[in-house]
């Protein structure tokens, strides 16, 4: 048994932002409510699969809306706890075991404080191993776990049960609530057993992100390429180093939608590197040619620091690395490409393997 404190935080949260591709919202702001739910209720447990029981109760929770949003409306700190309390008294049982539905940005970091505050374990994983910007975009689904019934909360006392007919319907229906709700609300939903856990999540990936943090922040300190040792810890490659030189961003439908193109200096100089995304950075073409697609991952890390740049976070003139890496291969069978594949999100191209250059 490990435990997630103060000392390890920020790391966790450097890693998570990496992992999160761009989205999951702002890993800062998560951290924020993170070190205050530490300090007011102690550290939280984190705990391996193999230390679940069979017949517990493990709900994900997270945050839901345009991460462009989340920084100008800052959560008050206990919407998840809300939202929990709200699905178990629908279930008519109490959790035992809190797990994040995605290690990306804030999304790695309000399960922390809701396992704090409510006084859970955390389960070392997640359900995609990255960020996905929908409801329906987790593993579980592909072993039949539904993401209903569903519990939304704001930051005004309001909460709500979604039971939909499935995990896509009870996608568009919690974010309508979600668009009506100011386009950030919390979420607890896709509740699973222990002995679902190793089928259904990735495992390990809270360690990952710390270990990945720690990377970068060690390589800092030895003067040393933060963007090399990210690459190295995720098996990944490099795309480009560049300059920001434009970007498209729009609020729209619950989403930050939009894209970016990154002119690159200094031995990728006379290169061009476009990205799109839908929270979640989703396709890379390089000088035209499609050179990583969703649902790897596709990282842009500030160039001098190694530190994550979401996709809200960029802007003209900013120098940045972008990394691909491989996902959790889950995610390239055929179930898992019709959920987050480059055609689901309407881009005219197919998967596109990772390749380790």
């Amino acid at each position: 048994m490990r435990e997630i404190n103060l000392d390890n935080l920020d790391d966790i949260a450097r890693g998570a932002g990496i992992l999160g591709t761009g989205g999951g919202g702002d890993p800062y702001i998560g951290k924020l409510l993170a070190r205050e739910a530490i300090r007011a209720y102690g550290p939280v447990r984190l705990v391996a699969f193999d230390e679940v029981p069979a017949d517990a109760t493990v709900v994900p929770v997270s945050g839901m809306g345009a991460p462009t949003v989340l920084l100008e409306r800052v959560p008050a700190g206990g919407e998840e706890v809300a939202a929990l309390r709200a699905l178990e008294k629908h279930i008519g049982r109490p959790a035992t075991h809190i797990a994040p539905i995605e290690v990306g940005g804030v999304n790695s970091m309000l399960p922390i404080a809701c396992a704090a505050q409510a006084g859970l374990p955390l389960v070392d994983g997640d359900a995609m191993g990255r960020a996905f910007p929908e409801a329906q975009m987790v593993l579980p689904g592909l072993i039949g776990v539904a993401n209903t019934p569903m519990a939304l909360a704001d930051d005004k006392g309001n909460s709500i049960i979604v039971d939909a007919v499935s995990n896509h319907a009870a996608e568009r229906i919690a974010r309508a609530v979600c668009v009506e709700l100011g386009c950030q609300i919390s979420s607890a939903d896709t509740v699973m057993r222990g002995d679902q856990l190793a089928d259904g999540l990735v495992p390990a990936t809270m360690t990952l992100a710390e270990r990945l943090g720690a990377a970068v922040r060690e390589a800092r300190a030895a003067h040393t390429d933060p963007v090399d040792a990210a690459r190295a810890m995720l098996s990944g490659t490099h795309l480009l180093t560049g300059k920001v030189v434009d970007v498209s961003r729009r609020t729209q439908g619950g989403f930050a939608r939009g894209g970016a193109r990154i002119e690159g200096i200094g031995d990728d100089a006379g290169r061009v590197l476009e990205l799109g995304f839908q929270n979640e950075h989703l396709l890379a073409t390089r000088d035209g040619e499609t050179v990583a697609t969703t649902p790897d991952l596709i990282c842009v890390l500030d160039t001098d620091t190694g530190d994550p740049v979401t996709t809200e976070g960029l802007r003209y003139g900013l120098r940045v690395s972008v990394l691909a890496a491989p996902c959790d291969p889950r995610w390239t069978t055929p179930g898992g490409l019709a959920l987050a594949g480059p055609r689901y999100f309407g881009y005219d191209v197919d998967y596109l393997p990772f390749r380790q250059a």
